[in-house]
Order: C-alpha cells, then structure tokens, then sequence
C-alpha cells in the first residue's frame, strides 16, 4: 500500500512540474500538443488512482503504463519542436522514467 502512495505523490509532483513546463509552449500549442499532454498527464494520475483501489489491479496497472509511454512521446516531441528546453526535458524525462520504473516494480508484483 506505501508502495502506490508514493506512486501517486511523485505523479503529482510531475503533473506540477509539468504544468511549470507547458507554460513555455507557445501560444498556438496550447490547445494542440499542451492540450494533449495534460491528458495524457490527467489520465495517468487517474489510472494509478484506479489501481490502487481495485481489487484486480493489472488491467488498471496496464493502462497506467499506456498512459505514461504516451506522455513520454508527448513530451520528446515538444523537445524535438524546441517548444521545451533540453534542461526542462531532462528533468521532466527523469520524473517519468523513474514512475515507469515503479509502474513496472508494481506489475511485477501482481503476476
């Protein structure tokens, strides 16, 4: 039970981080790749969320990862259009990466 709390405050701490970041998008991304970014963000938050409360959790679990390989993409891209600085990237990069890492340590526990 820790183990998804601790999920869950260091996704808060990204989606945070992540609204800092998008605010750097320009203005005509704003309701294109900013737009699908907060959702891929939103709908991460959502899935450990509902992970967490399930009883079977996989599904859920999967979903999470779903979410997460796309808001990486999401993220990479804005790097690649120079909507986002390298330094930002890197941290952002570093704060999904390591919510993977506990994504995948949290499906591993529930084969």
């Amino acid at each position: 039970m820790a183990e998804e709390l601790k999920i869950l405050q260091k996704t808060y701490d990204m989606i945070q981080y992540g609204y800092v970041c998008l605010r750097q998008y320009p203005k005509s991304e704003r309701h294109t790749l900013a737009a699908e970014t907060k959702k891929a963000m939103f709908k991460l938050l959502e899935s450990i969320i509902m992970a967490n409360k399930k009883y079977y959790k996989k599904n859920a679990i999967q979903i999470a990862d779903v979410s997460l390989h796309a808001l990486c993409y999401y993220i990479r891209l804005a790097r690649d259009l120079q909507f986002l600085p390298t330094k930002k990237y890197e941290n952002w990069a570093k704060m999904t990466s390591e919510i993977g890492r506990m994504i995948g340590g949290w499906l591993k526990s529930t084969r």
